[in-house]
């Protein structure tokens, strides 16, 4: 018998799926229109200091202000490299780009062994770093100012770099990724005769390059940005960071916006390009670690 087309239900189907795909296309407009808000609230700061870096002080504290300079100057640089920028620059490539690099080893082999090796008092150690996290860094400032100088460290790169190498942030971070890590890969190779050595370098490391981009990112920002230690921790100009040098521009009576605004302009590019460079990594990181199994 020939099958009956029942037309009706046919009718009845076709506008319920339109009127779904007309709320998904609604909510997708919706959505984007909100995340174009949000992100051009977030980029409006760096917009209106770089556009401040290039005006005069007058027009740079005028009200109504003025939304573009429409007579750009660069005295504002011209002021800033007066002083020696190029020294502060270098210190904080120098501070971040180390510490970067210190914290990623020793974060990735504390983080290694607390997740893929079995020991007494595993699980206290972690406790004990998840509890450092809790700590903020003006509690442990004054016992640290104490310690670096009793060291000779004060004013020095040793006492810039080295107490932020053990970030506890950092071996959480590597270590819950570190979890992640196959255990029959790392036992397999360890049956091969992989030295431990080896073994962390061969193919613990390569597996851990998505967490050793995000922590990478997170350690430099941190280092860069670390004004209150630096500040407490340095005397001399030559020595200061470029953040902490560009704070010391602001007069006693006087505040040159224009000059500040060309400072923190310069100073943000190095965190935009590290970025940039990691971004890869970073968002691999995050994404693996949001997923489980």
């Amino acid at each position: 018998m020939p099958s009956v087309r029942r037309p009706g239900l046919t009718r009845r189907a076709r506008p319920e799926g339109a009127v779904r795909n007309a709320r998904l296309g609604i909510g997708g407009i919706l959505s984007q229109a909100l995340l174009l808000v949000l992100a051009l609230l977030f980029v409006f700061p760096f917009y209106w200091i770089v556009t401040g870096a290039f005006k005069v002080q007058n027009v740079a504290v005028a009200i109504p202000p003025e939304w573009f300079p429409l007579d750009p100057t660069l005295d504002n640089f011209r002021a800033l490299f007066a002083n020696p920028v190029w020294r502060w620059g270098f210190n904080s490539f120098f501070v971040a780009g180390s510490e970067m690099a210190l914290v990623c080893l020793t974060a990735s082999m504390a983080g290694y062994a607390l997740a893929k090796r079995s020991f007494p008092g595993r699980q206290a150690i972690f406790i004990l770093f998840v509890a450092a996290m809790a700590l903020p860094k003006q509690v442990i400032l004054v016992p640290l100012f104490t310690m670096l100088a009793d060291f000779g460290w004060i004013d020095t790169y040793r006492g810039l770099i080295l107490p932020a190498v053990g970030w506890p942030f950092g071996v959480f971070l590597m270590k819950q990724f570190a979890q992640t890590l196959p255990s029959e890969l790392i036992e397999a190779a360890k049956i091969d005769g992989c030295s431990e050595a080896r073994l962390f370098v061969r193919i613990v490391l390569p597996l851990l390059k998505p967490a050793l981009g995000a922590l990478a990112i997170f350690t430099f920002i941190n280092a860069w940005n670390d004004y209150f230690s630096q500040l407490i921790l340095t005397r001399s100009t030559p020595m200061m960071t470029l953040p902490l040098g560009i704070a010391t521009l602001q007069g006693e009576y006087t505040t040159p916006y224009g000059v500040l605004m060309a400072g923190a302009a310069l100073a943000s590019l190095p965190m935009i390009a590290i970025f940039l460079l990691f971004q890869k990594a970073f968002t691999q990181g995050i994404t693996m670690g949001a997923v489980k199994g």
